[in-house]
């Protein structure tokens, strides 16, 4: 774990995934871009730079043991927070792309009582594979079923992606917003025009205002 910020006396706390390839310290690298330094801010390594090593639409039999660690990983943020003395609804969450997917599953898996999240060019994960075939809209994997058992009454998420992004389908983000919103959520979908895959000023902008308490 890696973090900036005070340790006492923050306004807000946010427990940060990086994506593939990237590391603790340079997601942390958002919370100065931002503007942020009262906001404590925390990161996770995942071993080898990676949280798992496939597509996040790939079956759950490949993904079960990687999201278990993943998930495990952004809670121990949260606990850290919380012995920190930041109350539960003043943490949020975040990530970029596998960071984001991530993210956005921890919320929807464990995030009852968080602020939030920031799902940056990601989507939910899932629970469980439907027998269907092969579908275009999602990148020629199958679809996922979204059962979870948790409410996130108050909790706000945003979450961004180009209109084609080559990891992301736009419809998994649609099926992300749908779900979390059901649960109770908040949620705000910005979709960017064209292609691309990374963190615009948009996202910075996004961060700061519902961060700058």
């Amino acid at each position: 774990m890696i973090r900036v910020g005070p340790v006492k006396g923050a306004k807000a706390g946010i427990v940060l995934a990086h994506g593939r390839g990237g590391t603790a310290a340079g997601i942390l690298d958002f919370m100065s871009m931002a503007g942020l330094p009262q906001i404590a801010a925390i990161a996770p390594e995942a071993p080898g730079q990676s949280w798992w090593p496939t597509s996040f639409l790939s079956p759950m039999q490949a993904m079960a043991p990687f999201v278990l660690a993943g998930t495990k990983a952004i809670l121990d943020g949260v606990a850290a927070l919380e012995a920190d003395g930041i109350a539960r609804d003043r943490i949020w969450l975040g990530g970029f792309s596998q960071g984001a997917c991530l993210a956005l599953e921890t919320l929807a898996r464990h995030g009852q009582g968080l602020a939030g999240c920031f799902g940056f060019s990601g989507g939910l994960i899932g629970t469980a594979d439907q027998m269907s075939t092969p579908q275009p809209t999602l990148y020629g994997h199958r679809g996922k079923s979204f059962d979870y058992a948790g409410r996130l009454d108050n909790a706000r998420v945003w979450i961004s992606v180009h209109k084609q992004d080559p990891h992301i389908p736009l419809r998994r983000v649609e099926e992300t917003g749908s779900t979390l919103s059901a649960l109770g959520a908040e949620v705000r979908i910005q979709i960017y025009p064209g292609s691309g895959h990374g963190i615009l000023a948009a996202d910075l902008e996004i961060l700061r205002d519902w961060l700058g308490v």
